[in-house]
C-alpha cells in the first residue's frame, strides 16, 4: 500500500480546479481517496477500483446538490492506493467511522450486540449472557437484537433446561443449593443433585434447540413426560411439562421463524425527507433472534444503494456477518462487498435482493418496521426541536442547543464518589457520549459536592480543550445544566473562567420550595434566580433531563459500591488474576485465610506456582 499526495500545489485554489491538479499525478490503481478543506478537515472518504478515472468524475461538473457543495470546499486531497479492490473497500470503512467525515454515510449507533455463551470450562458448563470478544472457551449461540431479547430467552432456557448461570467461584462455594434451584431454574449441580452425565445431556439439548432443532428436543421431553405420567412419576411428569411449555414460550416471543432460511441477516431501508432508518432482522438457527432499528446520517440527495453499501461496510466492520445478507435494495458493488465479507468471515456469505418467496415476504416485514420506526422517530424530533427552541427561549440563548450536558455527583458519605455527564441533543439522549468520572482529589472532604463538581469540569474541559481545540468536531456544549443552585453555579462558573471558555451558557437546577417537582429554580450567573409554570412543557423536559443525570449518576456509584465490596487484598498482588484469586480463595476460603497461610500450604495450591506462592506470602508478610 502506498501513499499518494500532492504537497506542492497552489493550496489557494479549491473545488474544480484543485482536483483538476490531482487527476493528472493518477494512474488507474485501486485504492481510497479523501478529500479536505482548507483547514485539513476530511470532507469525504472515497474508495475506488480505478482512481484516476474515479477522482475525474468529480472533476466534471453535472453532480448533486450535495457533491456540488463537497467540491467547492475541497482545497486538497490524500490517496492511498491498495493491491485490490476489497482492501479499497474494508480501508474505505475503516476510515469513514476514525474520521467521521462530513458528507459521508455515517452509521452512529454501532454498538456490539450480546450473544448467548454455553461457557465450557468447568465440569459443569454455565450458561449466561456475553457481550464482546468471543475468547472465553464454549459455544457461542447469536446475537440477539438487545440485552432484554437476551435475558428474556435465558429466563425460559433455565427454565426448559436447569442450567446454572452462577460464577464458577460461586458455584465452588456452595454447600446447599441456591434460590433458583428452589424455584426450578437449576439443577444443583454445585451439591449433586444431578450426575455429571444426566448435566451434559442437559447441555447438549440447550445447544440443539439453540441451534434449531428445538422439535427434536420437544419431541424427547414428551416422550419422557409420557413415560413418567405412566409409571405414575406425576412430580417428575409435571416438571417436564413445565420445560416444554418453557420451550414453547422461547418460540412464540421469538414471533416468525422462517422455515427456508437457516442464518441470515434481513436488513430493509426505508427513507423519506432527507432521513433513514435501517431495520435488521436477525435469523439464526431457523430463528427470529430479535431485530434493531438505526439511523444513519445521510443527505437528501443520497441514494439507497449507497446508504445500503455504507451501512454493510461499517456495520460488519466489528461482527462477523451470518451466510447471507437478505437486502431490500442492491448494493453498488454487491460482488466486491460480497468479496470482502467473505474474506472476513472466512466462508462464503451470499448478498441477496429477493423479489418472490419467503425471502421477500422478510424483507418486507423489515421495511414495513422500519418505515413506522422513521415515523415515530421523525415525530419525536419534532418534539424535540420544540421542546430545544422553548430552552433556547426560557433561558435567552442565541439558538437552539445541539448539545446540552448535565451533570450530577452520588456518594454516600463522601465515600465511592462517582461523578456522571449525560448528554441530549436533536435526537433525544446521545447515550454514547455519557460519561463517568470516579472522584479521584485526595484532599476533598467527604460529601464535597462543590468540590467533586470542580473536579469534574476541570477534567471535563481539560480533555475538551485537548481533543477538540478549535470546536469543530461537535463535542462541545451549548449549555450546561448543573444539578444545584446559587453555590454551585458560582462554583462552575470559576472553573469555566480557569479555562478561558465563559461563552457557554451555564444554568443551575435547584429543587426549590420543598425540593418539591415542579417548584424548581433556575440560576444563571449574574440573574436573579426564576421559575417556569408549573405546566409549562420545558420544565418537564429539564426534569427529565436531570433525573437521567441522577439516575445515570446513582447506577454508576452503585456499580462501583458493589465492586468495591467484592474487592480483596488479593486484588493488588502483582501476577494474580481472576482465574488465581478464585482458586486461592476456594482452596483457602477466605482472603483473611490466605494472609495467614504459610508458604508451603500457598505452593500447594493447583495454579500456583512456587515463585507466585512466594510473592503472595511476602505481600502479606514482608510490610515494614
Amino acid at each position: 500500500m502506498t501513499t499518494d499526495s500532492d504537497p506542492t500545489q497552489d493550496t489557494q485554489k479549491t473545488g474544480y480546479a484543485c482536483i483538476q491538479r490531482y487527476v493528472k499525478t493518477l494512474d488507474s490503481s485501486p485504492g481510497v481517496y479523501r478529500m479536505l478543506d482548507a483547514d485539513s478537515r476530511v470532507l469525504y472518504v472515497g474508495k475506488a477500483r480505478n482512481l484516476k478515472a474515479r477522482v475525474s468524475n468529480y472533476a466534471r461538473p453535472g453532480h448533486s446538490g450535495r457533491i456540488e457543495r463537497m467540491i467547492a470546499a475541497t482545497a486538497s486531497m490524500m490517496f492511498l492506493t491498495t493491491r485490490t479492490e476489497t482492501e479499497a473497500l474494508l480501508l474505505e470503512q475503516n476510515l469513514i467511522k476514525q474520521l467521521k467525515p462530513k458528507y459521508n454515510v455515517l452509521l452512529r449507533d454501532d454498538k456490539s450486540f450480546p450473544n448467548i455463551l454455553v461457557a465450557k470450562e468447568h465440569t459443569y458448563p454455565q450458561i449466561k449472557k456475553h457481550r464482546g470478544a468471543k475468547k472465553e472457551k464454549g459455544t457461542y449461540f447469536g446475537p440477539f437484537a438487545s440485552a432484554g431479547a437476551v435475558n428474556r430467552t435465558l429466563n425460559q432456557l433455565q427454565k426448559a433446561f436447569l442450567l446454572r448461570n452462577c460464577s464458577d467461584s460461586m458455584f465452588d462455594s456452595r454447600t446447599r443449593p441456591c434460590l433458583l434451584f428452589q424455584i426450578k431454574r437449576c439443577s444443583g449441580p454445585c451439591v449433586n443433585l444431578i450426575s455429571e452425565e444426566e448435566y451434559s445431556e442437559s447441555v447438549k439439548d440447550a445447544e440443539r434447540f439453540l441451534s434449531g432443532r428445538s422439535t427434536k428436543v420437544q419431541e424427547e421431553l414428551a416422550e419422557q413426560m409420557m413415560a413418567a405420567s405412566e409409571a405414575m412419576e406425576f412430580e417428575r411428569a409435571a416438571g417436564l411439562r413445565d420445560r416444554i411449555r418453557a420451550l414453547t414460550q422461547v418460540q412464540t416471543s421469538q414471533g416468525i421463524n422462517p422455515r427456508g432460511v437457516a442464518e441470515a441477516d434481513v436488513i430493509g431501508l426505508y427513507m423519506d425527507s432527507g432521513q433513514a432508518c435501517v431495520q435488521v432482522f436477525f435469523i439464526r438457527a431457523n430463528q427470529n433472534w430479535g431485530n434493531k432499528d438505526f439511523y444513519p446520517r445521510v443527505g437528501a440527495d443520497v441514494s439507497a444503494a449507497e446508504v445500503m453499501e455504507a451501512f454493510l461496510g461499517q456495520f460488519y466492520d466489528n461482527k462477523e456477518p451470518p451466510r447471507q445478507l437478505i437486502l431490500s435494495d442492491a448494493v453498488e458493488n454487491a460482488d466486491l462487498m460480497q468479496e470482502a465479507l467473505s474474506e472476513k468471515a472466512g466462508r462464503k456469505v451470499e448478498i441477496l435482493v429477493p423479489q418472490r418467496g419467503e425471502k421477500q415476504e422478510l424483507i418486507a416485514g423489515a421495511l414495513r418496521n422500519a418505515r413506522e420506526s422513521l415515523a415515530r422517530r421523525m415525530s419525536e424530533s419534532a418534539t424535540q426541536a420544540k421542546l430545544l427552541r422553548g430552552v433556547a427561549e426560557a433561558f435567552d440563548l442565541d439558538s437552539p442547543p445541539n448539545r446540552i450536558e448535565v451533570y450530577d455527583n452520588s456518594h454516600i458519605q463522601g465515600t465511592n464518589a462517582v461523578g456522571g455527564m449525560i448528554v441530549a441533543g436533536p435526537d433525544g439522549f446521545m447515550k454514547n457520549a455519557y460519561r463517568k468520572f470516579n472522584i479521584r482529589g485526595d484532599d476533598l472532604t467527604p460529601g464535597d459536592d462543590f468540590g467533586m463538581m470542580k473536579e469534574v469540569l476541570t477534567r471535563r474541559f481539560t480533555r475538551l480543550q485537548k481533543e477538540d481545540p478549535d470546536r469543530d468536531k461537535g463535542m462541545w456544549p451549548d449549555l450546561l445544566l448543573i444539578d444545584g443552585g446559587a453555590g454551585q453555579v458560582s462554583a462552575v462558573r470559576e472553573i469555566m473562567v480557569e479555562h478561558g471558555v465563559e461563552d457557554i451558557p451555564m444554568v443551575g437546577v435547584a429543587k426549590g420550595v420543598d425540593r418539591d417537582h415542579g417548584k424548581e429554580e433556575f440560576h444563571r450567573t449574574g440573574q436573579r434566580p426564576f421559575a417556569l409554570k408549573r405546566n409549562d412543557p420545558v420544565l418537564y423536559f429539564i426534569q427529565r433531563l436531570r433525573d437521567e443525570a441522577h439516575r445515570f449518576a446513582i447506577g454508576t456509584h452503585r456499580a462501583k459500591r458493589a465492586k468495591a465490596v467484592g474487592a480483596t487484598p488479593l486484588d493488588e498482588i502483582p501476577g494474580v488474576g481472576a482465574a488465581r484469586k478464585r482458586a486461592l480463595l476456594a482452596h483457602f476460603g477466605s482472603a483473611k485465610a490466605v494472609s495467614r497461610a504459610n508458604l508451603a500450604d500457598l505452593k500447594a495450591v493447583e495454579g500456583i506456582s512456587a515463585g507466585l506462592a512466594q510473592k503472595v506470602y511476602d505481600f502479606f508478610h514482608d510490610k515494614g
